[in-house]
C-alpha cells in the first residue's frame, strides 16, 4: 500500500512521463494506469487490495446448511465450528456437515464471530538487518523490567553492535524514559562514536507507531546526530534476535536472583557485560569474544547539533509549539509535537504536492490543497 500511495503521489506532481515512473516502481505501465483509474474513481480506497474470490462456485455449502450452522450458533453464541459441527452431527447424521474450517468462514461472513482486535497500525514489511561491518547497525532495547529486592522495579537499556555482538551498556534504570536513557546513549556515543543506524522496537522511548515516521523526541534527536532510526516490524521481535539472544543470557546471568538494591544489581550487571564481551565466545564469530572483532567508530560524537541546511530550492518552516506549520495566513498543517521547534523542508513536486523531509529524514508527502500531510502508507496524521 505504501508504494502505491508513493506511485500516485509521484505521478500527481506532474514531474514523470508514466513508463518513466513505472519502470522506476518496477511495474508494467498497464498496472500503472489501472492504479491511477482506481484512485481517480475511488481515491486511496480504490488501491486497496481486492477480493479475488470467483463470482460463483459450485462447490459452495447449500443454503439450507448454511442456515442450520447460523441458526445453532445464534441458540449458543459462545460455541466455536469444533462444538457447532459435533452437535450437528449427532443431531442429522446422514447429512454432510462441512468442515470446521468452512464452518469458521460461514460465521465470519454473517458476522458471527468477534474479530480479535489487533493495536498494531503498521504494515509489516519484514526488514533485513545484516551489518557487514561494525558501526553499522547498533541495536538497544530495555530488558523487561524486574522487581529488586527492596520492591522497586529495575529495567535494565542494554545497547551494542549487530555486527560484532560487542555490548555498550547494560543500565539498570527505574523508569525507561528519554529523560533516563538519553544520558546512558550520550555516554556511549562519547566512549565508542556514532553508528549509521540505531535497530529499536516500537515501544516507547524508541518509537511511536501513531506519530509520523514513528517519530519520537529520542529518534529527533539520533537524526540530529546523523544517526538513522530504524525499526523492526510491531509483534515480531525475532528480527532482532541477535538483541534477544544476548537479553536471554542476561536474564539468566545477571537478574536471577535479582539483588536488593540498584547499586548491587549494577555490580552483576556490569560483570555480565564484561564477560560477555571479552570472555565468552560466540559461534557466529568464529568462537571469538566480540572485543576481538569490534572496532571503534570513526564518526565522534558531539553535543553540538550542527544545523541542517536544506536545499535552495527547498521551502522551509519551523514547527511552532502546536506540533503544526503555518500555512498562509490564517491556515495550520499539523506536522508532530516532537519537531517543535525544528525546522522542516517542503520539496514541491507539483500540483500542490510536497515531499516532506526533517533533515535527511523524508516524512511524507503534504497535498497542500487539503492541508494534510500523508505518512508513507497514505494515512492523514491529524487534521
Amino acid at each position: 500500500m505504501n508504494e502505491k500511495v508513493s506511485f500516485i503521489n509521484e505521478w500527481r506532481s506532474g514531474c514523470w512521463p508514466m513508463s518513466e515512473l513505472c519502470t522506476a516502481f518496477g511495474i508494467s505501465r498497464t498496472l500503472g494506469y489501472k492504479y491511477l483509474d482506481r484512485y481517480e474513481s475511488e481515491g486511496l480506497a480504490g488501491l486497496l487490495e481486492r477480493s479475488k474470490a470467483p463470482f460463483s462456485s459450485p462447490n459452495k455449502t447449500p443454503g439450507h446448511i448454511e442456515k442450520a450452522i447460523i441458526t445453532l450458533r445464534k441458540q449458543h453464541c459462545r460455541w466455536g465450528p469444533e462444538k457447532l459441527k459435533t452437535v450437528l452431527s449427532e443431531r442429522s447424521p446422514g447429512v454432510p456437515w462441512p468442515a470446521e474450517s468452512t464452518i469458521a468462514l460461514i460465521l465470519k461472513r454473517n458476522n458471527l464471530m468477534k474479530p480479535r482486535h489487533r493495536r498494531r497500525k503498521i504494515e509489516c514489511v519484514f526488514p533485513i538487518f545484516d551489518p557487514k561491518n561494525p558501526n553499522d547497525v547498533w541495536s538497544a532495547d530495555f530488558k523487561g523490567k524486574f522487581r529488586l529486592g527492596n520492591g522497586k522495579y529495575c529495567s535494565p537499556l542494554t545497547i551494542a553492535d549487530s555486527y560484532s555482538r560487542f555490548l555498550f551498556s547494560a543500565e539498570g534504570l527505574e523508569y525507561a524514559d528519554y529523560i533516563h536513557s538519553r544520558p546512558i546513549f550520550e555516554r556511549v556515543f562519547a566512549e565508542y562514536g556514532l553508528p549509521l543506524q540505531l535497530h529499536t522496537d516500537n515501544g516507547a522511548p524508541f518509537g511511536n507507531v501513531s506519530a509520523i515516521a514513528r517519530l519520537t523526541h529520542l529518534a529527533v534527536w539520533f537524526l540530529e546526530l546523523g544517526i538513522e532510526p530504524v525499526y523492526s516490524d510491531p509483534g515480531h521481535p525475532e528480527q532482532n534476535g541477535r538483541h534477544e539472544r544476548m537479553h536471554r543470557e542476561l536474564k539468566a546471568e545477571a537478574t536471577k536472583p535479582p539483588a536488593y538494591g540498584f547499586a548491587v544489581q549494577q555490580r552483576k550487571l556490569n560483570a555480565f557485560r564484561e564477560e560477555y564481551n571479552e570472555v565468552r565466545p560466540h559461534h557466529a564469530l568464529g568462537n571469538l569474544p566480540p572485543v576481538r572483532i569490534h572496532a571503534p567508530s570513526p564518526r565522534p560524537y558531539s553535543d553540538c547539533v550542527l544545523p541542517w541546511d536544506y536545499p535552495y530550492d527547498f521551502k522551509v518552516f519551523k514547527v511552532c509549539r502546536n506540533g503544526a506549520i503555518r500555512w498562509g495566513s490564517h491556515n495550520w498543517i499539523m506536522v508532530s509535537t516532537t519537531l517543535i521547534g525544528k525546522l522542516i523542508g517542503l520539496e514541491e513536486l507539483g500540483y500542490n504536492i510536497y515531499r516532506v523531509f526533517f533533515r535527511q529524514k523524508l516524512l511524507g508527502y503534504l497535498d497542500a490543497s487539503t492541508l494534510r500531510i500523508q505518512d508513507d502508507q497514505g494515512r492523514v496524521i491529524r487534521s
